[in-house]
């Protein structure tokens, strides 16, 4: 049994669970969120204790990666809706930039024109500087999938300049430039 599934999620005021038909629904000031449980997951919500207990049904091995999982993605949904999730984006390079038009991010990245990218219902962007991309939502999964596309969209560089879209915090190792040395 995974050891974090011993331990229960507690479940923060202002949070409401809602436990029906293997669908586990919570919500809060950040939003609503819905998971559909599997059968040989066992969900359970105290709403005296105020925590939710996951456990499995069946003793196969299958289901002891499942038990963790479900603990780890309804632990991810009330972190969520509490206080939310954010991946933070910077964009290097000369004429690179993007900027936000309604609802969509439009992005300069060197190609012969814009790239456009929608913004999908539940998350929103925020731009500090015309580098720089914040991605925010209540969905874990939404939110790094999101900022995982921008970055596809034009990968950093491991040669000196550097150039493309990465995430704040990562470090890209450089690879050595080409040097040119004379014969003679």
């Amino acid at each position: 049994m995974s050891r974090k599934a011993k331990r229960p999620i507690t479940v923060p005021d202002g949070v409401s669970v809602e436990l029906a038909n293997h669908r586990l629904t919570v919500s809060g000031k950040k939003g609503k969120l819905t998971l559909p449980v599997h059968p040989d997951i066992g969900v359970s919500y105290d709403n005296d204790r105020r925590e939710i207990r996951v456990s499995k049904s069946v003793e196969e091995l299958e289901h002891k990666g499942l038990l963790g999982l479900f603990w780890a993605l309804i632990n991810n949904m009330v972190a969520g809706v509490t206080e939310g999730f954010e991946r933070s984006l910077e964009i290097k390079g000369i004429g690179y930039n993007a900027r936000l038009q309604g609802e969509d991010l439009v992005l300069q990245l060197g190609f012969s024109h814009p790239v456009v990218m929608h913004v999908p219902e539940g998350l929103e962007v925020e731009l500090p500087s015309n580098t720089r991309v914040i991605v925010r939502g209540a969905d874990k999964q939404l939110v790094g999938e999101f900022a995982a596309e921008i970055r596809r969209l034009r990968k950093p560089s491991p040669y000196p300049h550097g150039t493309g879209i990465r995430y704040s915090d990562e470090e890209v190792r450089k690879k050595a430039g080409k040097t040119f040395t004379s014969v003679g």
